[in-house]
């Protein structure tokens, strides 16, 4: 079976456009916009960065965002601005089944449409956990070909993004990695409190950019 590896973050925001100007002025990272989450109220925009991606993620129907648990929770993470929110590790579909039974977690199916009309599939597990507690990185299978993963989407960064340098959950090292269950490239853990998601970007000029 394939080993995990990240797959994305969540960059919560309050306002998908005026993050996506932020990142391009502090950064020099571009997004190209995602898609609506059905049922949740929720949409965003897409940062690649290698073969992993940041997902922007903010409310664009405020009245279905009211009565989804994934529209309260971004309320709850924005209310001093952005917010690194969640950590997403890929699975393969073995590996992802492997990982709902050893930690007794339900996968929920999930969908969006993409811009150039493609509806992308997946299945998610452990996302509750990650709205309880940001070190608890959830786990995703994708339903889509290769070349339409959100990484893949095509834009011109004023920078070369090489992927990320590394992630880092904030916690106890030792319930993280019992819930990882494996070690995961570029995944480090720390105890420092509070409990949040840290990390930074490799660029191919050697440098590294602190994301935030």
């Amino acid at each position: 079976m394939t080993a995990l590896v990240i797959d994305h973050l969540i960059l919560a925001t309050a306002n998908i456009e005026k993050t996506v100007s932020r990142l391009k002025s502090d950064y020099g990272l571009i997004s190209v916009r995602g898609g609506r989450h059905a049922g949740q109220g929720t949409g965003n925009s897409i940062v690649p960065i290698g073969d992993a991606y940041i997902e922007i993620l903010g409310i664009v129907d405020e009245i279905e965002a009211e009565a989804s648990p994934m529209g309260t929770w971004l309320r709850q993470q924005t209310r001093n601005g952005d917010c690194i929110a969640g950590l997403c590790l890929r699975a393969g579909s073995a590996r992802f089944d492997d990982i709902c039974a050893r930690l007794d977690l339900r996968s929920l199916l999930m969908s969006r449409d993409a811009p150039n009309g493609v509806t992308l599939h997946w299945r998610l597990a452990g996302l509750a956990e990650t709205m309880g507690d940001p070190s608890r990185a959830f786990f995703i299978d994708w339903d889509v070909p290769l070349e339409h993963h959100p990484s893949r989407s095509f834009v011109s960064h004023q920078i070369e993004p090489l992927g990320f340098a590394w992630v880092e959950l904030a916690g106890n090292p030792e319930d993280i990695q019992g819930w990882v269950g494996e070690k995961v490239r570029g995944l480090r853990t720390s105890s420092a409190e509070p409990r949040g998601i840290s990390a930074a970007i490799a660029l191919a000029d050697g440098r590294e950019i602190l994301l935030s």
